[in-house]
This record gives C-alpha cells, sequence and structure tokens, in this order.
C-alpha cells in the first residue's frame, strides 16, 4: 500500500481562498463566500487569519492541498478550482 504524500500549500497562492464558494458562515463573512471573492480572513501575505481556529469553516478544514488541485503554479490552480466549482453548481 502506497502512502499519499502530504502536500504543503504554495505560498502566497490562496487559490481555495478565492476560487470555491463557502455556504456557511465564517468569520467577517456571515452568509459564506461567493465563488471568485477572496475570504475575509485572508492577510496581507495570502495566509488564512483562523487557520487551526475553531472558527474555520469545515470546508477549509476539509480541502486539502493536492498536486492535481494546486498544478504547478497559483494560476493553475485558480483555474481548477473555477472549473471545479462551475461543475459542482446545483
Amino acid at each position: 500500500m502506497q502512502v499519499p504524500i502530504k502536500m504543503i500549500c504554495r505560498s502566497h497562492c490562496a487559490a481555495c481562498c478565492i476560487a470555491p464558494s463557502i455556504t456557511s458562515p465564517l468569520p467577517g463573512m456571515p452568509q459564506g463566500k461567493p465563488a471568485g471573492v477572496p475570504c475575509a480572513q485572508l492577510d496581507e501575505e495570502l495566509h488564512c487569519k483562523v487557520f487551526g481556529q475553531l472558527e474555520r469553516p469545515a470546508f477549509c478544514t476539509g480541502l486539502q492541498p493536492s498536486a492535481e488541485m494546486c498544478g504547478e503554479s497559483r494560476e493553475q490552480a485558480l483555474v481548477w478550482l473555477t472549473q471545479l466549482e462551475r461543475e459542482t453548481q446545483p
């Protein structure tokens, strides 16, 4: 059995904090976050201010970086996540 390699997020990316919608409330965005809108919890360095805190939505906690999702660049990650968002809309 092969153990998956745990990926580390790309510095200054935040594609997963911009491209997808978040339907649950989060600090600063009580109605959730629309797709394509940067999360209110991103700081100037594009790091999550609620990472590791209870206020962080379950969606964010469950979203783990992967080679497919992150691609070779921030731009590739944004394209992939935006396409996934479109394909999974009700």
